[in-house]
């Protein structure tokens, strides 16, 4: 088994003037949840369909599971599950005869699986597709992508619909796809839907992959926060000019402290000051707030690491 599910090299993406996807340099190791970040329209659908071969580069390319995108398509196919963000099934099928159809396609599928699938994500096989919401709809997606065991799935914001529960169980369902070895291209514009399975996000912005990253190192790069109460009013002054700080804001007998790294240059800031502390509380950034972060700023230079 190749160590890298998915590589690229400058794969590119243009239709006439408009760059729906530029230089995209990406490495998705086997084994591992990766997330696939940036709001609608900044490419990631794009990027999806030219690694399965539903439209063509403009230039660069791709390999999945070691084989070319464009020459090796069907092979490829064969071998990954996928639910595309648009998902369109024949409304006249039931659920039951959708997945037996897609199953038939695929030379077979345990039905004892299909049947486990069903019943954790609470889907009710006796319905035609057409009666669904689009969160039952998505349930048959969903079997349909995870039920012949792939080595790789390709998840195109596959959560759209479903309910928090639901969202357990399909995260629990990625992290035990995980354990077994096998691989998950997540692509979302939520970053709370991969924050707690992804081992590494990509951010995309207008095309361009600006920053890939582990989710712990993202976090201990991320703006954290203090919010301090003293026994009487304290001036504008207190902590500012301290290294890594970025902002301090004084209400009165309280004050809020925005700074990067290790929190010991702001604690022995402050106790130099001789201000008496009431209370202290602290919390990091949530994985949403680094996003904005680095789509605001355009992030860093990507890295593979």
């Amino acid at each position: 088994m190749t160590s890298s599910a998915i590589s690229t090299a400058d794969l590119s993406k243009h239709y006439g003037d408009f760059v729906a996807l530029k230089d995209l340099n990406l490495q998705v190791q086997t084994g591992e949840i990766f997330g696939f970040l940036g709001p609608n329209g900044a490419g990631k659908s794009t990027a999806i369909k030219a690694l399965l071969d539903q439209v063509r580069p403009t230039y660069g390319n791709a390999t999945v599971l070691g084989l070319d995108a464009h020459r090796d398509a069907k092979a490829i196919r064969a071998r990954i599950g996928y639910i595309p963000g648009d998902l369109a099934l024949y409304p006249r099928l039931t659920g039951r005869a959708t997945l037996d159809y897609f199953a038939r396609l695929r030379g077979g599928v345990c039905s004892a699986y299909i049947d486990e699938l069903a019943e954790r994500f609470e889907a009710d096989l006796s319905k035609k597709v057409g009666e669904y919401s689009t969160g039952n709809r998505q349930k048959i997606g969903l079997i349909q992508a995870f039920m012949h065991q792939p080595e790789l799935l390709i998840l195109d914001e596959p959560n759209s619909g479903l309910d928090p529960l639901l969202q357990e169980v399909f995260h629990q369902l990625l992290e035990e796809v995980r354990d077994q070895g096998r691989t998950i291209f997540l692509s979302s514009h939520t970053l709370s839907e991969v924050e707690r399975v992804a081992d590494r996000v990509g951010i995309i912005k207008d095309g361009s992959l600006i920053v890939v990253e582990r989710v712990d190192a993202l976090k201990r790069k991320a703006i954290r926060h203090v919010d301090f109460e003293f026994s009487r009013p304290v001036t504008a002054h207190l902590l500012r000019g301290i290294d890594d700080v970025h902002e301090v804001v004084i209400d009165d007998r309280r004050a809020r402290v925005a700074f990067e790294g290790d929190a010991d240059a702001v604690l022995r800031a402050v106790v130099d000051t001789q201000e008496h502390i009431v209370s202290m509380t602290s919390r990091e950034s949530d994985l949403e707030e680094i996003f904005l972060t680095y789509y605001r700023s355009g992030g860093s230079t990507p890295r593979a690491d």
